[in-house]
């Protein structure tokens, strides 16, 4: 989608989307050490349907490979992703995956 942007706001604990300069929604976190707490994402209702969702999960969970960081995905739309996409499970300790419905290995 054109103009459609992620940015990490950690003053806020969130990744923030914006389509052509407005909020369109965001993935709350939590920083502690070198994990990330994935806890809520949510879309505006006038941008849903568009992939949005999709989208911000993959670069909030790029952006957490590229800083070296743990995941944890409490967010049901998170953990769901990551089910979906077996190339970020890696992001999930092995000693948490089970708990959030992921392969051990």
């Amino acid at each position: 989608m054109a103009d459609t942007r992620v940015v990490d706001n950690p003053a806020a604990g969130r990744f923030d989307i914006t389509v052509a300069g407005e909020p369109a929604g965001h993935a709350a976190y939590q920083r502690d050490g070198d994990t990330i707490e994935f806890t809520h994402t949510e879309i505006d209702p006038k941008f849903e349907g568009r992939g949005l969702g999709s989208r911000l999960v993959r670069e909030a969970l790029e952006a957490a490979r590229a800083g070296g960081l743990a995941v944890l995905p409490y967010c049901p739309f998170v953990r769901g992703y990551i089910q979906r996409h077996p190339e970020y499970v890696d992001l999930v300790p092995v000693d948490h995956r089970l708990r959030f419905g992921l392969p051990p290995e």
